[in-house]
């Protein structure tokens, strides 16, 4: 008689060691100590009761999270529309529950419905398309950054990155304000949830978006460019190259576009050289 398959389940969050994680060196002689790992958890997000997704996130700042993810995918058009926010959950498995505005939720149930046809691989056919490729408004155009706001930003942001130097393994996004100084961090394992928790904070915090600049430490996708220009985020750092369809983007919705190499100059993408 066949032995019945063993159920998989999943480990309490109170079973991590409080010093970390045990692991031995591949190596003569062989070591073996411990060290502490970024944690994540399977964050669903309903609105209005109706489930939308659900995302592997860190979880510090969700609150931040949710409503970055709500402004930045389109979902709703200001903060106002969000009239309620409910986190529920902990250890692994946690829930957001937002309430929102009836206009805002019709819009949203319209989108499901143009997707419905998705195959379960991606996104598919023209409607998906226009999810991935989406109409946005361009931004007014402002003023690059001042050089000396970008001097030494990496050894700055290496010190604000809390959670990176604790476990590592974690992408940042932060706010460098009018004054060049850095005012808000967030971090998480994904770079598009590190970019939407901190435009979440942006407005409790009572920051204009183009009062400064967002830098992010990760490789700069077309995704992230979707987020900085719907946040109506006025410059963008990264502090790896930009692919060539990111640029494009970025000079098309008037977004300042800085790479800040590891070892020269910034190297402005966007606006565009005149010369180029």
């Amino acid at each position: 008689m066949p032995r019945p398959a063993t159920r998989c389940s999943v480990p309490p969050a109170t079973a991590r060691a409080a010093d970390g994680y045990a692991y031995t060196e591949l190596a003569e002689p062989a070591r073996t100590a411990a060290a502490a790992l970024a944690e994540e958890c399977a964050l669903a997000i309903s609105y209005n009761s109706l489930s939308q997704a659900v995302m592997m996130v860190t979880p510090q700042d969700l609150h931040d999270f949710v409503i970055g993810f709500s402004l930045s995918s389109g979902l709703i058009d200001s903060v106002d529309d969000i009239y309620d926010l409910q986190l529920h959950g902990d250890g692994v498995a946690r829930h957001a529950e937002v309430q929102i505005a009836s206009r805002a939720f019709w819009a949203l149930k319209r989108q499901r419905r143009q997707l419905a046809g998705s195959s379960g691989c991606g996104l598919c056919g023209v409607e998906a398309l226009e999810q991935a490729l989406p109409a946005l408004t361009a931004l007014p155009g402002s003023p690059l950054p001042p050089a000396a706001h970008l001097l030494g930003l990496r050894e700055r942001i290496a010190d604000a990155q809390t959670l990176a130097r604790h476990s590592g393994a974690v992408h940042a996004a932060l706010f460098v304000d009018g004054s060049g100084a850095i005012a808000l961090c967030r971090e998480d394992i994904g770079r598009h949830n590190a970019l939407d928790k901190l435009i979440g904070a942006l407005p409790g915090a009572g920051t204009a978006p183009a009062a400064g600049f967002v830098v992010v430490t990760s490789r700069c996708s077309l995704e992230l460019i979707h987020k900085a220009v719907r946040a109506r985020i006025a410059s963008l750092v990264c502090l790896s190259a930009p692919t060539a369809l990111t640029v494009q983007w970025a000079r098309a919705h008037r977004l300042n576009l800085i790479h800040l190499p590891h070892h020269s100059a910034p190297r402005v993408y966007s606006p565009a050289p005149a010369h180029s």
